[in-house]
């Protein structure tokens, strides 16, 4: 016989960057909760994503510094790269971040950590299938979704029979590809595929858009584009990967087929699937609860994140739109000030920042020019190119533009792009003018501390 649900205030199902904070809230707050895990504390941040990749992205970095030496007068020797030691270095700051969420968890009153896979059995029910065996059965008038999402697989055929990487397993690689080959031009692909340049592989990129970073404006597009040419990418655009298998000596062939017909077939010896992520809801039985999902299988929630099912949420990226660290850890402080807090909180019209740590770095908040325009507003646009800035200059660093976006008549910043050194950082300064509603002569009026970059924007919008 099925054993009786142990109720709890609270259930979390997924110690991602919203669920971990959420159930620590939760506890301190007095609430028996329940946090369940099926696989690592911390989610797709900390173990597979932003920790993991940005510090590759960093020793890849490195290498390309030492091969620039002589550039700034510096006198270096061959340069090779040991992934054993990248990997190394990589698995001990993800362990670190891991472990250091662990004990926070276990210090807690009032928190069971539960270690295994959720399903609903009702519509505030859950089983768990405990990772040392056995199941559990829990139930909660609150239930709140973290599950993440994980990399996708499109449907190309030969692609079960070749050794196809991903986001995940192309990180603990312990040697450099002779040639990588990358499908999917999106953020993923720009940055796996420019860090394995730098390691030394042979980098071609597929992209069946007719621009790279497709969401952005086309001289953005344009300008990542030239950077990644630059640096000895291959990329081919407007193609549709519509075949991959192996060749006789083991080589990947990937067959391509261009916009305009033609065909060609490229050949490496790895090959990166990078075409976006497919939510990690399939698994949780959700008709059981009721709880709705779009044709991707994401949940849809309201501007309060909830569900239709009333005290059931979901968090992050399982419910789709922005899939960012920070989107997901702003959707526990939205729940967690609407039930602990004042109420009143939403995800309508937040700004919504990120970076693709390319390098230089791509940073962008609010609208594109052309989202802009197609909204009928009228606009001032701003452009200049790194290669005007003076910090830039003296650090080498020139590649890239700056782009904002300004409303005509009120004088406010609708966006704005950095695509170039600490671009991250200089378009959060532009975020927190938007924030609080500055005119952009505020940004070219102000007295910025110089050399640094961020001075640049006294010129950006002194045009």
């Amino acid at each position: 016989m099925a054993s009786a649900a142990v109720h709890y205030d609270a259930i979390v199902i997924g110690s991602g960057q919203a669920g971990t904070p959420l159930a620590r809230a939760l506890a301190e707050a007095g609430r028996r909760t329940a946090l369940v895990e099926r696989e690592h504390v911390g989610g797709t941040c900390v173990n597979e994503g932003c920790t993991p990749t940005k510090t590759m992205v960093a020793s890849a970095r490195v290498a390309y510094l030492a091969r620039r030496g002589a550039d700034y007068g510096v006198r270096t020797g061959p340069i090779s790269v040991d992934m054993t030691k990248v990997r190394e270095r990589k698995r001990g700051i993800v362990e670190k971040f891991r472990g250091g969420s662990e004990r926070g968890l276990a210090k807690l009153a009032g928190l069971d950590l539960i270690r295994g896979e959720a399903r609903f059995t009702g519509s505030h029910e859950v089983a768990v299938a405990l990772g040392e065996g056995g199941s559990r059965a829990l139930s909660s008038d609150l239930i709140f979704i973290n599950t993440g999402a994980r990399p996708s697989r499109p449907p190309l055929p030969g692609l079960d029979g070749v050794p196809a990487l991903d986001s995940t397993s192309i990180m603990e690689l312990d040697t450099v590809p002779e040639h990588l080959l990358v499908l999917g031009g999106g953020y993923v692909g720009i940055e796996f595929g420019q860090m394995f340049r730098r390691f030394g592989s042979r980098v071609s990129l597929v992209q069946r858009g007719r621009q790279m970073c497709a969401r952005e404006d086309p001289d953005v597009g344009q300008a990542v584009e030239g950077i990644l040419r630059e640096d000895g990418i291959d990329i081919v655009l407007r193609a549709d990967a519509h075949r991959v298998d192996r060749g006789p000596d083991g080589a990947i062939r990937l067959a391509v087929r261009e916009h305009g017909g033609a065909e060609r077939t490229l050949t490496g010896s790895h090959l990166l699937v990078a075409v976006g992520r497919t939510p990690n809801t399939d698994r949780l039985d959700l008709k059981t609860a009721g709880i709705e999902t779009d044709r991707g299988g994401f949940i849809r929630v309201n501007d309060r994140l909830e569900t239709n099912v009333k005290g059931v949420y979901c968090l992050g990226d399982a419910k789709g739109g922005p899939a960012f660290t920070h989107i997901s850890y702003d959707d526990f402080r939205v729940v967690q000030r609407n039930l602990l807090g004042g109420g009143g909180a939403s995800i309508a019209n937040r700004l919504v920042p990120f970076c693709v740590f390319m390098d230089p770095e791509l940073g962008r908040v609010g609208l594109t020019e052309a989202q802009a325009r197609k909204q009928g507003r009228p606009v001032r646009v701003f452009t200049a190119p790194m290669k005007n800035v003076a910090r830039a200059i003296e650090m080498d660093e020139t590649r890239g533009l700056m782009k904002a976006v300004v409303d005509e008549a009120s004088g406010q910043i609708l966006g704005c792009v950095i695509l170039g050194v600490m671009g991250g950082e200089v378009m959060t300064i532009v975020q927190t003018a938007m924030m609080g509603r500055l005119p952009y002569t505020a940004l070219r009026d102000a007295a910025i501390a110089h050399p640094t970059v961020a001075e640049s924007l006294n010129n950006l919008f002194d045009q």
